[in-house]
C-alpha cells in the first residue's frame, strides 16, 4: 500500500500527516513556532524556525506510522498563504523574517498604487484587490528595507517565494526554486488568466523577475529531496495553497461547490471551473489548485478573525480556561441575549474590506453575561461566514450559475456542533461536515498521490469523500434575515467607529 506524507505548514504550526491510499490518516504530529510582533500591525515567522518544526514532525510523523522513506510514494506540500520570504540563493539563508499574511505594515504603499488607479489592472491580470494581505507589497518592503537588497536582486543573488518555495527549497537542498499556480496566484504579481508572471505589475512594482520562482501545475512532479534528509530521494508531487488544497480535499472538482475552513481565519472557496469571474460583491479570483495546464478558478472571501476570536475568549477576556470549553459556556444561554460581537481586530475582511475596522461589542444590557458574550463571539464566524456566502451566491447568479446548494467544512472549529447548527440555520442550506476534517493536507496528499499515479484522477477521489455529518437548517428564515440584518447593523458601527 502506498503512503503519502503531506506537509501542512501553517500559520501557528507545522504539523505532518501520513496519509495512506484510502485517504486515512495513519499518523500526525504538530510543532508551533514563535509568532514576532515587532510593531503594532507587524507579524513576522523566523523561516529557520518554520524549517526546522517542519522537518522534525515529517521525522515524528514517520515513526509514529513506523515507515521507513522508502515507503512514502511522494510528499505534498500545502501552506499559509501570501507569507513572503527573500533568502540568499548561495548561502539559503533568509535575509530578514517572513512578513506574514496578517502583516498590515505596507497599507501606506497600498494606498498609494491605489491612488495610482492600479486596481483595475491588478483586478483584470489577478483577481485580487490592493491589499497588505498579498504578498507583492510585502515583496517590495523587504527589497527596500533589507541593506543592499535591490542590488542583490538585480545581480539574481536573492529568490522570493512564499512558504511552499521556502520548503521545496529547503527540501531539495537548494536545487528547486519553483511554486504552483495556487501561490503564485497570491502575490498580487501572477496573471492567473494565463498563469504568468505580470511583467507590467512588475514594472509597476519595480519587483525584478530575477527573484521570481517558476511556476507549475499543483500537481507535478518537482523534483525530489535531498536523500539526506529521510534516507532516500522522495519525489515531491503536489503543492497548494492551503486554502486551495482544502478546496480540492473536499472534491470541489466542479463549478457550483464551496467549501468553508474554519480556522485562525475562514476561507469560502467556490470553485467556479474554467471561467475567471471578477467578483461584484466584494470577493477576490484566485487560481484554484490544477491538475494540469488549463486555468481553474474559484471565487474567494476571508475572514481574518475567525478561530482566533475564541482564543481572545480564553487568553484576552479569561472567559475559558481552554478553547475546548467555548461550546459549554456558550450553550449555558440559550441565545446571546441580542449581544452581538463583531471581532474585526485587524480590520474586516471579505466582503466589506474595512482594514481600520475595529474590533466591538454591541446591545449590553444589565443582564449580559460572559456566557452571552461567549456565545455572540462564537456566532461572529457563522455571521461573517454568511456574509461571504450571500456574496458568492449573488456572483454566482449575476454569470448564469445556481446559488450554493450545500457548503462544506473543514478546519479546526468545524468540531463545534452548535457553530455549526447556528451557520446551517444562517445560510439556510445544509452544512456538511467530511469523516475527515484534515482535508488542507489531504488535498496536498491527493494532488501528489494524481501526479505519482497512486490516484487515477479526480472521480476517483471524489468517490473517496465521505460525510461524517449534516447539520440540516431548522430555524424560520424571516428569524435567520432578522438577526443577519442585526448583525449588519453591528458591522456599520463598528466601521463607523
Amino acid at each position: 500500500m502506498a503512503h503519502i506524507l503531506a506537509l501542512d505548514q501553517g500559520t501557528s504550526s507545522s504539523r505532518s500527516i501520513v496519509f495512506d491510499e484510502q485517504g486515512r490518516i495513519v499518523a500526525m504530529a504538530q510543532r508551533e513556532f514563535r509568532q514576532i510582533f515587532p510593531r503594532p500591525g507587524w507579524v513576522e515567522h523566523d523561516p529557520l524556525e518554520i524549517w526546522d518544526t517542519q522537518l522534525a514532525t515529517a521525522h515524528e510523523a514517520l515513526a509514529k506510522a513506523g515507515l521507513q522513506a522508502t515507503d512514502i510514494g511522494a510528499i505534498g506540500i500545502t501552506n499559509q498563504r501570501e507569507t513572503t520570504l527573500l533568502w540568499n540563493r548561495r548561502t539559503g539563508l533568509p535575509v530578514h523574517n517572513a512578513i506574514v499574511w496578517q502583516d498590515r505594515r505596507t497599507e501606506p504603499f497600498c494606498a498609494q498604487l491605489r491612488a495610482q488607479g492600479l486596481e483595475p489592472m491588478v483586478q483584470r491580470s489577478t483577481g485580487l484587490r490592493i491589499d497588505p494581505y498579498f504578498s507583492a507589497t510585502k515583496l517590495r518592503w523587504l527589497l527596500d528595507h533589507v541593506s543592499g537588497a535591490h542590488i542583490a536582486a538585480a545581480h539574481g543573488e536573492l529568490a522570493f517565494g512564499t512558504v511552499d518555495s521556502w520548503l521545496l527549497w529547503k527540501l531539495s537542498g537548494g536545487a528547486l526554486h519553483a511554486t504552483d499556480v495556487s501561490n503564485a496566484s497570491r502575490t498580487m504579481l501572477f496573471d492567473i488568466r494565463h498563469n504568468v508572471w505580470d511583467h507590467e505589475l512588475l514594472k509597476a512594482l519595480h519587483v525584478p523577475d530575477s527573484v521570481l520562482p517558476r511556476v507549475f501545475p499543483s500537481s507535478h512532479v518537482y523534483g525530489h529531496t535531498d536523500p539526506a534528509l529521510f534516507g532516500a530521494a522522495l519525489p515531491i508531487a503536489g503543492i497548494a495553497g492551503d486554502q486551495q488544497s482544502a478546496l480540492f480535499g473536499q472534491a470541489c472538482f466542479k463549478a457550483g461547490l464551496a467549501k468553508n475552513t474554519y480556522g485562525t481565519g475562514c476561507f469560502m472557496l467556490m470553485h467556479t471551473g474554467a471561467s475567471f469571474q471578477p467578483s461584484k460583491n466584494g470577493l477576490i479570483t484566485t487560481a484554484a489548485a490544477q491538475t494540469g495546464p488549463t486555468p481553474e478558478f474559484a471565487i474567494e472571501g476571508s475572514v481574518f478573525i475567525g478561530g482566533a476570536v475564541v482564543q481572545w475568549l480564553r487568553d484576552g477576556l479569561r472567559a475559558i480556561p481552554s478553547s475546548g470549553e467555548v461550546q459549554g459556556l456558550a450553550e449555558s444561554v440559550p441565545d446571546s441575549g441580542g449581544v452581538i460581537v463583531v471581532p474585526a481586530f485587524t480590520g474586516l475582511g471579505a466582503p466589506y474590506w474595512q482594514p481600520d475596522a475595529r474590533g466591538a461589542i454591541v446591545g449590553l444590557s444589565r443582564g449580559s453575561t460572559l456566557a452571552h458574550i461567549a456565545r455572540a463571539a462564537l456566532e461572529s464566524i457563522a455571521f461573517q461566514s454568511a456574509a461571504l456566502l450571500q456574496a458568492m451566491s449573488r456572483d454566482a447568479q449575476a454569470a448564469g450559475g445556481a446559488p450554493v446548494h450545500e457548503l462544506r467544512v473543514d478546519g479546526g472549529a468545524c468540531v463545534n456542533d452548535l457553530l455549526m447548527q447556528f451557520q446551517a440555520d444562517l445560510l439556510g442550506i445544509p452544512v456538511v461536515r467530511p469523516q475527515v476534517i484534515e482535508t488542507t493536507a489531504l488535498g496536498a496528499a491527493y494532488l501528489a498521490g494524481l501526479a505519482v499515479g497512486v490516484y487515477r484522477d479526480a472521480e476517483q477521489l471524489a468517490a473517496m469523500w465521505q460525510v461524517q455529518r449534516e447539520f440540516q437548517p431548522t430555524m424560520p428564515r424571516e428569524r435567520a434575515q432578522e438577526l443577519i440584518g442585526g448583525w449588519e447593523r453591528a458591522v456599520r458601527q463598528t466601521v463607523a467607529a
